[in-house]
């Protein structure tokens, strides 16, 4: 008897209208087309700029997006998980509050916060409810919105992030395809490298948090990037080594949009061809938790019933891994 996979049978995305380009960005803060190009890869990414939108906003489109497109009714979902960084408010889950706009009243959500390798977590979370056979109808998100989080005269963080993501429905499949493994890492001490200092227990919001800019995304590059370089390709190499494959028998490879020249060393490494590496960074920016979602979306059209495919990501905290997929439509 097959083993249950947990198979991706549709993906939906969504990003905001407002484009923020390079050109924009060099009224803002000092930099220049040229150097945001020549450092990231970026041209332009998305704003939500609409009062009184939130994350739940973004993710009610992309799930309302997906349920159409799969002809899957709102009430058969039985569990949606959210990952991003930026909800709604502290508490209540995102994930919750979009079930109840979606219309989805049959379902439990919740939220998970792992930076830039949220997605990858939550689809391998999602993944155990439908392999498990308790659950056979989940939906797994991941967005964000970066701007909500971001100082825009920081120039190492304001020319790299974005909003939006995407969302995925998993199924139970018993002919092979679906989400076949997954190698996870976490490094608690990146998160002197990369993090939002206030609004937490440790430094609690205050008009001094507030005044400290402490509310923002602080980056620290270069270790950054190096981590990130290392953790993806290992966990790309630990894919390979435990499923007896080789990068020939990968269609495609699908790395976190995190900046041009990770994803290029990370390709090298991995001797890896360009051609079969998802990229769209250069129009959305890094969008955290919805980066890989928003690759699926985009090549959606180009995949192929059948195709391996690697995602990998690596996120703050430190966070990172990798996951091996068949395709399943």
């Amino acid at each position: 008897m097959s083993k249950t996979l947990a198979a991706i049978t549709g993906v939906h995305g969504y990003v905001p209208e407002y484009v923020l380009t390079n050109k924009e960005l060099e009224q803002m803060v000092e930099t220049s087309d040229d150097w945001i190009t020549s450092r990231t890869g970026i041209k332009e990414r998305r704003i939500l700029k609409d009062k009184g939108k939130a994350a739940s906003d973004m993710g009610v489109e992309m799930v309302k997006g997906l349920l159409e497109k799969t002809n899957t009714d709102p009430a058969d979902i039985e569990l949606v998980i959210c990952a991003t960084v930026t909800g709604d408010m502290k508490f209540p889950d995102t994930a919750n509050i979009i079930c109840d706009k979606a219309g989805i009243n049959n379902a439990f959500g919740y939220d998970i916060n792992a930076a830039c390798s949220g997605f990858l977590f939550a689809l391998s979370s999602g993944a155990t409810y439908i392999e498990s056979g308790r659950l056979k109808k989940v939906i797994v998100i991941g967005l964000d919105v970066m701007s909500s989080i971001i100082d825009y005269k920081d120039r190492t963080t304001c020319v790299i992030f974005g909003d939006g993501g995407g969302a995925v429905l998993l199924e139970p499949n018993d002919e092979g395809f679906g989400v076949i493994d997954s190698v996870f890492r976490g490094d608690g001490n990146g998160r002197h490298f990369l993090n939002m200092k206030g609004g937490g227990s440790l430094n609690p919001t205050s008009e001094e948090t507030v005044k400290n800019g402490m509310h923002y995304v602080f980056q620290d590059g270069r270790p950054v990037f190096k981590a990130a370089v290392k953790g993806m390709t290992e966990t790309v190499q630990q894919i390979f080594d435990r499923n007896n494959i080789t990068k020939d028998e990968i269609d495609w490879l699908v790395p976190h949009q995190a900046n041009m020249r990770i994803i290029n060393s990370v390709a090298a490494f991995a001797d890896f061809p360009m051609e079969r590496v998802m990229v769209n960074i250069h129009r959305y920016g890094n969008t955290t938790a919805g980066t890989l979602p928003l690759c699926l979306w985009d090549y959606e059209d180009q995949l192929k019933k059948g195709d391996h495919l690697i995602l990998t990501a690596f996120g703050g905290g430190f966070t990172w891994g990798s996951s091996l997929l068949k395709w399943a439509y």
